[in-house]
């Protein structure tokens, strides 16, 4: 039987970032700011968004039928199983559109930065006892202006049900200062995550989940702008 996974994702997604330096306290009016609440595909136009049917197993769209606010929210769903992803083959379920700020007229953003997004999440996530673990990734980010997105930092969450930060202080490491053990993702229900990005001198991240601290960790490897990053189905 092909178990099918949905998932209604964001009705808001801000971007806040100073524009200048790495001084948070600037005023409103000197800091830049992208946000949507997916009430229009436009919003995403000249960026780059994963095909329908993607590896025909991954779905999105455009829906009503569960919204935080507005009209529409994202809405992704998995139908099926993809083969095992390799060293060089990436086959991970994908169903969302990027920002691409580096092709914005002002270019990438300087962090530090705040993100905020609410999201709906339907999806059993499996232990392995023989391989990768299940789990599902709620925001990547990434300072690499290509399309090799070759160092990025995730917001992820794992099969014991805890969001953590992924790609901590280089490629592929997951080391943290702080990370929850206690306090589990609700699924079925609206979430607001908040995530702090500093990829500056002695950069790290911070994610709060519903305004509670789930996860602080370094950030090294990097440099200081956030140039694309992607929310959905990953």
């Amino acid at each position: 039987m092909t178990r099918i996974v949905i998932i209604f994702f964001l009705i808001l997604l801000l971007v806040s970032c100073n524009m200048d330096s790495n001084n948070v306290q600037n005023s409103e009016e000197d800091k830049r700011v992208f946000t949507t609440s997916f009430e229009n595909v436009k919003d995403f136009d000249g960026f780059y968004i994963t095909p329908q049917n993607h590896l025909g197993t991954s779905f999105h769209e455009l829906t009503d039928s569960n919204v935080y606010s507005g009209t529409y929210s994202h809405r992704a769903w998995i139908q099926g199983a993809n083969q095992a992803s390799t060293r060089i083959v990436n086959n991970n379920h994908r169903g969302y559109p990027t920002v691409q700020f580096q092709k914005m007229r002002e270019g990438p953003f300087k962090t530090p930065c705040y993100v905020y997004l609410r999201v709906w999440l339907d999806m059993e996530l499996h232990k392995n006892g023989s391989g990768e673990d299940d789990w599902f990734s709620f925001a990547t980010f990434t300072d690499d202006e290509t399309d090799n997105w070759k160092r990025t930092v995730l917001v992820n969450l794992s099969a014991d049900g805890f969001v953590h930060l992924q790609h901590t202080t280089n490629q592929g490491e997951h080391h943290t200062i702080f990370q929850t053990s206690d306090i589990t993702f609700p699924q079925r229900e609206w979430v607001e995550l908040k995530i702090f990005l500093d990829f500056g001198d002695n950069g790290y991240a911070k994610v709060w989940q519903n305004g509670q601290l789930v996860s602080y960790a370094k950030i090294g490897n990097i440099t200081n702008k956030l140039s694309q990053a992607h929310f959905g189905l990953y």
